[in-house]
């Protein structure tokens, strides 16, 4: 019978590409990564692994190997899913990912009502970048997760984790006050020789605005580099250049700020592992963020 910690490795080195990484993402050392998969090619009795140079790559039988080892996964989550539901009560760590405007917006009141219906929930939240997120699933550093794309730039899904629909918001260009927009009947491309306010290199949301950017057929002018939304529209208002905001850090009117909606929208799901869809938290979990989520928009109108 193969080990299904060994094969959590391989299916690890498929996706990362190294034993450094590997070995990284377990905190082990390359080493024993090494003889682990070592061993697990002993019980497979066929080769998975082909070296070259300083690098390892997987043989066809290795990558048929790490397909059955995802359904293998959520098989196991499926069935801790089953055994959690026969016990009585809900009980302890639930560990929630989600975005900055998440935390703020939408997540206050799940949490609120998550302890209130279930007390003996330990809740923890970490504030991430949508495409950490993934790996701290898998990982199961994170329970559910608040993931987000746009429809410009859509995330291609993992086959490790399993999404429901939670919300499609508006973007807008947010840009000062005493700015003229509207000439070109593009707000993007009116903004094309102006000074752009984007995400650290790296995060979806600078992707986002290059790719928008590049569409209206320009390479933004980036002057300042920002994650934080408010930071952002303080930035904007102080003329200091246009960005691109989603409609959830559009919280109150800002006076110096001009917002433009845009045709692109950004789409938030509740993620979690596959097979754990049926888990009751994970179910009391997707149940408080729907129902925080309405009452949010309903009052936001």
């Amino acid at each position: 019978m193969l080990d299904v910690r060994r094969l959590r490795l391989l299916r690890d080195l498929a996706r990362l590409g190294t034993i450094a990484a590997v070995a990284e993402a377990h905190a082990y050392t390359p080493s024993a990564v090494s003889q682990q998969l070592a061993t697990l090619q002993r019980e497979a009795g066929v080769r998975l692994l082909v070296r070259a140079g300083r690098r390892v790559s997987l043989t066809s039988t290795a990558v048929a190997l790490v397909m059955h080892t995802e359904a293998v996964l959520a098989a196991l989550e499926a069935a801790d899913a089953t055994l959690a539901a026969a016990r009585t009560g809900l009980h302890g760590s639930v560990r929630i990912g989600a975005y900055p405007t998440a935390v703020r917006t939408l997540l206050p009141a799940a949490l609120v009502a998550l302890a209130r219906d279930h007390p003996a929930l330990d809740l923890m939240v970490t504030e991430l970048d949508p495409i950490a997120m993934p790996a701290a699933l898998r990982d199961r550093r994170l329970d559910v997760a608040l993931l987000h794309d746009y429809d410009i730039a859509p995330v291609t899904p993992d086959p490790a984790l399993e999404s429901a629909p939670l919300l499609e918001e508006t973007v807008f260009l947010a840009v000062p006050a005493d700015w003229e927009v509207g000439t070109a009947g593009d707000p993007i491309q009116d903004a094309r020789d102006a000074d752009w306010i984007v995400g650290s290199p790296g995060t979806l949301c600078h992707a986002v605005a290059v790719q928008a950017c590049q569409t209206a057929g320009f390479r933004p002018s980036v002057r300042h580099q920002a994650d934080d939304f408010t930071a952002v529209l303080a930035l904007v208002a102080a003329g200091q250049g246009a960005a691109l905001v989603p409609q959830l850090a559009v919280t109150q009117p800002l006076p110096r700020v001009r917002f433009h909606p845009l045709a692109i929208r950004r789409r938030t799901y509740t993620t979690y592992r596959k097979g754990a869809g049926l888990h009751p938290v994970v179910v009391a979990c997707v149940a408080a963020l729907c129902a925080s989520t309405s009452t949010f928009l309903a009052e936001a109108t």
